[in-house]
C-alpha cells in the first residue's frame, strides 16, 4: 500500500500543478461570463471530459510513440523536464496567465455575442490538456512501464486531478469573487515554484540515467 501511495502522491501533485486548475479558474469565469448557469456547467463537464480523454489517450499510447521514434526514456525525461521548467517559469512570472488571457480574448472576440462552445477549444485544448500536461502523463507512465499496478495508480491520479479540475471550474465564479486576482496570482506562483523543483528532478534523473546507462 505504501508503495502505491508513493506513486500516487508525486503523480497527483505533478499533474495538478502542470494543469494549473486554480490559474484556469479566472480564465474560465471570463470566458463563460455571458452564459447561463446550465450552459456554463455543460461547458465545464464537456471540457473536462474531452481533456481527460486526450490525456488518457497519450497516457496509454505514449510508450508506443517513444518506441516508434526511437526516443529513450532518459532523453524524454530531460526534454520533459525542460518543458515543465519553461511552464513553471511562465507561472512564476505570470507569462502563462497572460498567454491564456490572450487566447481567451481571441475566443471571445471571434464569438462576439456568446461563446457557444468553448469546451473543446480553448478549454480542453490547450488550457487543460496542453503540451505540458501531455508530456507529463507520457513521462509518468513510461517511468512505470512494465508495472501495471503503478501505471494504474498514475491513471487514478490523473482522473482525480481531472475531477478536481471540473469542481474548480464549477466554482470559478465564486472563487474569483472571493479570492480576487491577487490571491489567485499568489497560488499560481507557489504552484509554479513546486513545478520548477519537479522539473529539475526530472532533468537530474534523465541525466543520471543517460550517464550511467
Amino acid at each position: 500500500m505504501n508503495d502505491l501511495i508513493n506513486v500516487f502522491i508525486p503523480a497527483f501533485v505533478t499533474l495538478f500543478v502542470i494543469i494549473d486548475s486554480v490559474g484556469l479558474m479566472p480564465i474560465f469565469a471570463a470566458l463563460s461570463r455571458d452564459m447561463e448557469a446550465a450552459h456554463r456547467r455543460v461547458m465545464a463537464i464537456r471540457g473536462s471530459l474531452v481533456a481527460t480523454g486526450v490525456l488518457l489517450l497519450f497516457a496509454l499510447l505514449g510508450d508506443a510513440l517513444l518506441s516508434t521514434f526511437g526516443i529513450t526514456l532518459a532523453a524524454f525525461r530531460i526534454a520533459g523536464g525542460l518543458l515543465l521548467f519553461s511552464t513553471a517559469f511562465e507561472m512564476i512570472f505570470e507569462f502563462r496567465a497572460k498567454r491564456r488571457s490572450r487566447t481567451a480574448e481571441s475566443a471571445t472576440t471571434e464569438r462576439p455575442k456568446v461563446a457557444d462552445d468553448i469546451s473543446v477549444v480553448p478549454l480542453a485544448i490547450p488550457f487543460i490538456a496542453g503540451p505540458g500536461a501531455i508530456t507529463t502523463v507520457i513521462l509518468l507512465m513510461t517511468e512505470r512501464a512494465g508495472n501495471i499496478a503503478h501505471q494504474g495508480v498514475v491513471i487514478a491520479a490523473l482522473l482525480s486531478v481531472m475531477a478536481i479540475t471540473y469542481v474548480l471550474l464549477e466554482l470559478s465564479g465564486w472563487f474569483v469573487r472571493f479570492a480576487g486576482a491577487t490571491m489567485t496570482t499568489v497560488i499560481t506562483r507557489l504552484l509554479g515554484i513546486i513545478l520548477a523543483a519537479l522539473a529539475v528532478q526530472f532533468i537530474i534523473d534523465g541525466v543520471r540515467e543517460a550517464v550511467l546507462g
